[in-house]
């Protein structure tokens, strides 16, 4: 749960629901100057002023060492389905998405993924919500409706990062996997050479696997829809950091984030080197 936090780690619902960051009401961290901080609350009420637990949402742990969380849940929903559709290209697919999103239907999550063959490939949608809306949203929307029992573990590996498109980077050990976010209302990205994304959260989250060196044409791919690029796992068996895998964007921002760190953190024990070269 803490890695969860530390990572920022949304699942597939994340374009629906919204971040985990919007469910952490408090935490309880060691900073580097080994002292005990508790911010926000257990229940909402409690909550105020400046929220300093939702930094700690995507920090990866360069701030402190996380030690308790609070955080807010949701019902289960009483209705469910997935939906495939086939032979579905990027463009495709995201124009479906585009176009349901506009739409009074019980989106929950969504992948797209590149079968390999021409630029085909599949979507998945899922659909949560009271059973009467998810039932109509299906008789509108079409595609093969698939069984739930059967496509929840899919599901999970989405979210774990463990599908077979993820599993493939080892067969090229220098390959990272890139995470960019974008505006889900952006069009297909011109993407280095072999690269093919994995789509998700209607199309405001692109997974890409390519060398280290692409970094600069990947950069320059999201900020022309106005997004942003992180390395979520570095190339090699290690996993480990290649430099800053924080993706900022100005001075400004960069200054904001090493008073942050210095702050918590002023001897750079935490994760060194995540968040910026050299800090």
């Amino acid at each position: 749960m803490g890695g969860m936090v530390a990572a920022g780690l949304s699942g597939p619902a994340r374009a629906s629901v919204g971040a985990v960051r919007d469910y952490l009401l408090g935490v309880t961290l060691l900073n580097g100057r080994a002292e005990l901080l508790t911010f926000g609350g257990q229940v909402m009420k409690n909550v105020a002023g400046y929220d300093v637990s939702r930094l700690m949402a995507g920090a990866w742990g360069t701030l402190g060492l996380l030690t308790e969380v609070s955080l807010k849940v949701l019902p289960v929903p009483p209705g469910e389905a997935t939906l495939r559709f086939d032979d579905c290209n990027q463009a495709d697919a995201l124009r479906k998405l585009h176009a349901w999103g506009g739409q009074p239907l019980p989106l929950n999550a969504s992948c797209w993924v590149n079968d390999g063959t021409a630029g085909a490939g599949t979507l998945y949608v899922r659909l949560r919500g009271a059973v009467a809306a998810v039932e109509a949203a299906c008789r509108s929307m079409g595609g093969t409706r698939l069984d739930n029992a059967t496509v929840a573990p899919d599901w999970a590996a989405c979210r774990e990062q463990t599908l077979p498109w993820f599993a493939a980077r080892a067969q090229h050990p220098d390959h990272a996997l890139w995470r960019l976010s974008v505006p889900a209302t952006a069009p297909v990205l011109t993407l280095p050479a072999g690269a093919q994304p994995l789509v998700e959260w209607h199309g405001a989250l692109r997974w890409v696997q390519a060398p280290e060196s692409a970094g600069d044409a990947l950069r320059a791919a999201a900020d022309a829809v106005g997004g942003s690029t992180s390395v979520f796992v570095a190339a090699g068996a290690s996993g480990t950091s290649a430099g800053g895998q924080f993706d900022l964007k100005s001075p400004a921002l960069e200054q904001i984030h090493a008073r942050l760190k210095r702050s918590f953190d002023p001897a750079g024990i935490f994760n060194p080197g995540r968040m910026a070269p050299g800090w």
